[in-house]
């Protein structure tokens, strides 16, 4: 899955008290939210819970998908879905936890424990994306003028 991100213009949410509230607003802004969950009550929705009361609440901890799925009393493919999209955004991290039968099992947890330390993959993702859209740009500019002699 390629890096997606919204870009809007966006207040800080430093005068919002309540977690949910900012984290609502948040990932509304960048774009987490698909068509069917905006509009209805967000923070009962999978994709808002899995980030929000998984990821970010116990962020100490490795999840595998089978938990995220029993915790959040959705499917294994839905929860996918969501982990993929959050995975896409270098928000979260893939890690490998041992079994006692030496075989390992894959979970995922917020990159470093931290959202404001997985934020700035999320930055560089953009300036990486921003430097080559202005790479396109110049192109396309230079192949304006070329055909207007």
């Amino acid at each position: 899955m390629d890096f997606e991100i919204t870009l809007k213009k966006h207040t800080p949410l430093t005068s919002v008290d309540d977690l949910e509230e900012a984290a609502e607003i948040f990932l509304t802004h960048i774009g987490y939210f698909g068509p069917r969950i905006r509009g209805t009550d967000v923070r009962k929705s999978i994709a808002f819970r899995l980030f929000v009361d998984c990821f970010l609440r116990r962020s100490d901890k490795t999840w595998f998908i089978k938990e995220l799925a029993h915790e959040l009393k959705t499917t294994q493919p839905t929860v996918c879905k969501y982990v993929n999209q959050l995975k896409a955004m270098t928000l979260i991290e893939e890690s490998y936890i041992e079994e006692d039968d030496g075989s390992q099992k894959r979970g995922y947890r917020l990159r470093y424990s931290s959202l404001a330390d997985a934020w700035h993959f999320v930055e560089e993702n953009v300036n990486v994306s921003m430097g080559n859209y202005r790479k396109s740009v110049d192109h396309i500019q230079k192949l304006a003028e070329k055909e207007r002699k």
